[in-house]
């Protein structure tokens, strides 16, 4: 096994897949340097359409752009799954050995010119099985131990992991070790206990717990752009801000002005100028007062974008807002 890879795979999809290597690539990035550090992942499904007009996975496009990576795109994310494929993989118009060639060729061209690589597997590890690459046979292919993630409880938790471990066993891959995320604080240590001494039978160990936190559990402005396939209006430094609020806002510009608080994300018709300018307002008098503004952000909907004079407020006031182009 490569000493300068790993691959991070879970027991299903939204279990903490992307949330834990965004913080393994932190924390690679601050040790080693944005360009020292690696990131692929092979098999995609969700994807977006880069300037270029190539279509990559959603995370990889995330990743470079929020790390600064160096990776190419191309081996970022060399494989892609949209609707169809699978058909045309039965059919024979695609083949199993391109595609391993394709995912194997990227891993080695990324791991040849970086000090440590994180490879992303797609859902859980059986995810891939029709085309030949799930999770446990990518990880075979490329020689790779495997870190898998599982939901914070212990018993039903047990179950769905005990799948994947048999997938990765059936294709011989070593299971590094678990990951344990979204665990309730006040069970933690009753959880790493009990889930620690149910993994030794398989001689894995329980890497850590993440606890459940409200926060990481929210969508920050870069989901809703990758969600509505649109660019910010303004704000791009603060795309990754997250809210503990969202209003959808219908009434008075006299009743709104009076409930504008911190950590709000707003959504209200273009149209609306009044409210979009007590926002921007509301947000200025904070930086003026307190330094730095209330940490909120807006989405516009409707069928007509901002006027040319409200965008120009917009843009001055460098807070995220887009414009989505449907309705409230």
């Amino acid at each position: 096994m490569p000493n300068d890879a790993l691959f991070i795979a879970a027991t299903g999809q939204h279990v903490g897949k992307t949330t834990v290597c965004l913080g393994l690539l932190e924390g690679l990035c601050q040790r080693l340097g944005a360009a020292a550090v690696g990131f692929t992942k092979p098999v995609g499904q969700q994807h977006v359409e880069i300037e270029s007009g190539l279509h990559v996975d959603k995370d990889s496009a995330l990743f470079k752009d929020h790390f600064q990576l160096t990776c190419e795109y191309e081996d970022m994310s060399p494989v892609m799954v949209p609707a169809g494929f699978t058909r045309r993989f039965i059919d024979g118009e695609v083949t199993v050995e391109e595609l391993r060639i394709k995912i194997k060729s990227a891993f080695e061209r990324v791991c040849s010119s970086h000090s440590y690589t994180i490879v992303e597997g797609t859902g859980h590890v059986g995810v891939g099985s029709i085309i030949d690459l799930n999770n446990a046979q990518v990880a075979s292919l490329l020689g790779l131990e495997m870190v898998i993630i599982a939901s914070g409880g212990l018993g039903s938790a047990f179950d769905e992991l005990a799948q994947n471990v048999a997938l990765c066993k059936l294709h011989g891959v070593h299971v590094r070790g678990v990951i344990l995320n979204r665990v309730i604080e006040d069970k933690q240590a009753m959880i790493m206990d009990y889930f620690s001494r149910a993994l030794a039978r398989w001689d894995i160990p329980l890497v850590g717990c993440i606890p459940y936190n409200e926060y990481l559990s929210t969508p920050c402005m870069r989901d809703f752009e990758l969600l509505f396939d649109t660019p910010l209006l303004s704000g791009e430094s603060a795309r990754y801000r997250h809210f503990s609020e969202i209003r959808l806002v219908a009434t008075t510009y006299e009743v709104y002005r009076e409930l504008i608080a911190q950590h709000q994300l707003v959504i209200t018709p273009a149209k609306r100028e009044d409210i979009i300018m007590a926002t921007l307002t509301a947000h200025r008098q904070a930086k003026l007062r307190d330094g730095k503004d209330l940490r909120g952000g807006m989405i516009l909907t409707g069928r007509h974008p901002p006027s040319p004079a409200i965008l120009k407020e917009i843009r001055e006031a460098k807070i995220p807002i887009l414009y989505a182009n449907m309705p409230s």
